[in-house]
């Protein structure tokens, strides 16, 4: 596992879209083949979106080339809703990228069938070749996806029963009314991203610091989804000071030690 530390979240951000950019150019350069792209919701992803849609804009970087599996969607929530992630993403990251609409995977949380819809979720990312880069986000509990403690770390796309915590964070979307939250969401497993050619995952704040040292630091355990992380050849952890700061050091040391002898270029 790789720990990228920078001083704010929107350093850490721009990291971020920097790296993911650098990868689709790279398989560009050797395939025709499409970049496929794992992507996530919620707050922490904004800064990184924006960088993209920055570069977008500047001709640095086409999508075209490009397919997107998102991690969740909530269950029973009409697209068209404000807070659904179809319309975050759109929102938020499609509506200004040149991503063909015929791309953009994202759960149907109005299924008729639900498990068939995970399923056929599972079949799409397999049919599209595996995801190259898996982009997610550190819960304050340690959960990536809705993979909430005590997830299992060989889950794959299924229906998920979200905790009372879990929508009391994300009542900040619905009117502060936890009530409001969706009880269910479908979301990826801790497998379907762990299965990913590549993994990076973004926390950014003094409350992600447990959870982040946790994943980092601790054993791999169900109790803390990130954790499995580290089982993953390719995977790196990008966090802002306020998240890194319950690291140890001599590890903080380490990972900046590794970052300078590499040479990173963003």
């Amino acid at each position: 596992m790789k720990v990228i530390i920078r001083n704010t979240a929107e350093e850490a951000s721009l990291w971020a879209a920097h790296y993911i950019v650098s990868k689709i150019k790279a398989k560009a350069a050797v395939t025709d083949e499409p970049f496929v792209l794992g992507l996530p919701t919620g707050s922490t992803p904004l800064g990184t979106y924006q960088e993209l849609r920055r570069m977008y804009e500047a001709g640095e970087v086409s999508f075209k080339n490009v397919i997107t599996f998102n991690m969740d969607e909530y269950v029973g929530l009409p697209e068209s809703h404000p807070e659904s992630y179809h319309a975050f993403m759109h929102r938020n990251l499609f509506d200004h990228i040149d991503v063909p609409r015929e791309n953009i995977h994202i759960l149907n949380g109005n299924a008729p069938d639900l498990e068939a819809e995970c399923e056929a979720y599972e079949e799409a990312i397999l049919d599209a070749g595996g995801i190259d880069l898996f982009l997610g986000g550190i819960g304050e509990d340690g959960h990536i996806a809705f993979n909430e403690p005590f997830s299992s770390l060989q889950s794959r796309t299924r229906v998920v029963t979200l905790t009372h915590d879990t929508r009391v964070v994300n009542s900040r979307f619905f009117d502060n009314d936890w009530t409001k939250v969706p009880a269910q969401a479908m979301s990826v497993g801790v497998a379907t991203v762990c299965n990913s050619r590549e993994v990076l995952i973004l926390g950014f704040g003094e409350k992600k610091a447990r959870a982040a040292r946790g994943g980092i630091e601790g054993p791999v355990t169900h109790t803390n989804t990130l954790s499995a992380l580290q089982l993953v050849e390719y995977g790196t952890v990008v966090l802002d000071a306020g998240a890194a700061k319950d690291l140890d050091p001599a590890n903080v040391a380490y990972f900046k030690a590794v970052e300078e002898a590499e040479g990173s270029a963003f």
